[in-house]
């Protein structure tokens, strides 16, 4: 994600009247709540994406340490 501020959308969204109460009692900024848990989820989807997108690779490389080792073990202090 971007460190730099990208120009704000105005969005409507649907939550819970509770949720929504509870967190103005405590005086949570809703707007960045919800920024903050939309930047998780994508943050979620992009590496299970990632992994999907490498599982074979990822399994590969397994298979070839578990078939030869480590390359370099013999140097590992532990």
């Amino acid at each position: 994600m971007s460190t730099q501020q990208s120009p704000r959308k105005a969005t409507n969204l649907s939550l819970d009247a509770d949720l929504i109460q509870e967190a103005r009692s405590f005086g949570v900024n809703i707007s960045q709540a919800a920024e903050a848990g939309v930047r998780r989820a994508v943050v979620e989807a992009k590496a299970g994406q990632w992994r999907r997108d490498n599982a074979e690779a990822l399994a590969s490389s397994n298979r070839w340490v578990e078939a030869n080792g480590l390359p370099l073990e013999r140097y590992r202090p532990f």
